[in-house]
This record gives C-alpha cells, sequence and structure tokens, in this order.
C-alpha cells in the first residue's frame, strides 16, 4: 500500500448530501440514469465534480430504478453489454458537455457483486468498457473476475475497498441482508480505513484478519451520517500522513 489514496462516493442518485460529499472525495461514481438519477441531476453532478476537481467514473447498474439497482438480474449478455455502453455513453456525453469526462466505470449494486465471480456477466461488462473506450479503468474488488478479464483485455482497473461495509473472510462483502453488512460509527469507520490504507490489512466480520489491496476508498453516500463518516475518514487519513488524490494515469 502506498501513501496516497483515492476516495470515492456513489453520486447523481437522488439521495444524501452530494455537494457536501464532493468536498471530501477526489473521486465521483455518478449514476447512469438505470438504477437512479435524472439527465438534469446527473448534469449538474458532473458540473459540480468538474468544479471541484473531482475524477468521474459511470455507475452502471441493471435496469431496475425500482430496486435501486440492488436486485440480481439474469440477463442476456448482450442486452448487458449493450445496456452498459447506453450508459457509459450517457454520462460521457453528460461529463464532455460540462467541461470533464468519465475516466473509469463501476458497477452499482447487484451488478457489482455478480461480476466478482460470474464469468458470463463479468465479461460482458468488460466488452462493453472496451468498445466505447479501451482507456476507461474498471473500478472494482480486489482478486474479482471482472478485473481479472480487464486486465487480461488491456483494460486499466482500480482495486477499492469500503470504508462502512463489513467483510467476509475471503474478502467478498458480507451482504446487506446479513447481521454486520453495514458499519455506523464514524470513529470506527475512520480508524479502520486509516488501518487499510497504512498496513493493507482490515479485521473481517469473523474477526480474522484479511489482506486488501486498494487503490481507492468507497464512501458511500447514501447512509445515515454519511457526510460526517467521510469527513472523519479524511481527517484521520490525513494525519496520519496519507495524501489524498484521484488515480491519475495520464
Amino acid at each position: 500500500m502506498g501513501s496516497t489514496i483515492d476516495l470515492n462516493a456513489d453520486l447523481g442518485e437522488g439521495v444524501g448530501d452530494d455537494e457536501a460529499m464532493l468536498g471530501v472525495v477526489t473521486s465521483a461514481n455518478i449514476a447512469c440514469g438505470f438504477h437512479a438519477g435524472s439527465p438534469t441531476l446527473l448534469a449538474r453532478t458532473c458540473g459540480q465534480a468538474h468544479e471541484r476537481g473531482v475524477a468521474i467514473g459511470a455507475q452502471v447498474s441493471y435496469p431496475d430504478r425500482e430496486g435501486f439497482g440492488r436486485r440480481y438480474m439474469a440477463m442476456d449478455p448482450e442486452d448487458l453489454r449493450s445496456d452498459i455502453v447506453y450508459q457509459v455513453g450517457a454520462l460521457a456525453a453528460l461529463a464532455s458537455a460540462a467541461g470533464s469526462r468519465v475516466t473509469y466505470v463501476k458497477p452499482h449494486g447487484a451488478l457489482y457483486n455478480t461480476v466478482v465471480a460470474d464469468e458470463e456477466q463479468a465479461a460482458a461488462v468488460v466488452a462493453a468498457v472496451r468498445s466505447v473506450d479501451p482507456g476507461l479503468a474498471v473500478m472494482g474488488l480486489p482478486n474479482s473476475l471482472v478485473l481479472a478479464l480487464a486486465r487480461d483485455a488491456g483494460l486499466p482497473v482500480i482495486t477499492e475497498a469500503f470504508a462502512d461495509r463489513g467483510y467476509r473472510p475471503d474478502g467478498t462483502l458480507v451482504p446487506r441482508t446479513e447481521a454486520g453488512a453495514l458499519l455506523t460509527d464514524s470513529a470506527q469507520i475512520a480508524r479502520r480505513v486509516v488501518e487499510l490504507v497504512t498496513t493493507g490489512t482490515l479485521t473481517a466480520v469473523d474477526g480474522s484478519v484479511i489482506t486488501v489491496d486498494a487503490e481507492s476508498i468507497c464512501l458511500h453516500g447514501d447512509t445515515p451520517g454519511a457526510v460526517e463518516h467521510a469527513t472523519r475518514t479524511r481527517d484521520a487519513l490525513l494525519a496520519a500522513g496519507v495524501k489524498i488524490a484521484p488515480i491519475s494515469r495520464d
């Protein structure tokens, strides 16, 4: 683990305080309309991110606005690929109109968890991203199948960890339906992130210590106390001598 870390958050979803979060994070995973967000909201969020010097990522999802993209969908690979191309293209246009650009793609919700191990859907995500722009990075969990396939396809990858989510001993996230899935204490979250960034390890839900290699830390913007969690985490990292900056591949 280096002494520099990127902080990202899911924004443009119409929940939480996006403007406050943009004052903390260095990368914004902006919704593309399939799980949340309207064109006007997404355009505004792209503009605010650009004004703050925050990197823009397209947060692609299953077509599931009713379920906020958190329900698994057994999609035909061609349909999934086309849906992702559509979403990335739409956000890229909005980012361009705001004077910025999309630099990475991050799956959202159930799709994010599915492409950790599902080869068919992971391959569809990678094919979609590569067909839009082979310079776009794919953000995901370390050791996930989608990142392995992205590397094989010549795409840049960004490994991430989650500040406020519980981890299983195998490095995957505890499902939101299970106990220990979400951390709620700002001080605990901040300490955990500092430990992760400075040592490359964190404590799993069963008490075991696991290794997590992450270039970016996700700070959820839609949970209670999200802004406080994010601010405390940023301040704790800076106090520990960690530099906070977006990932640059130029």
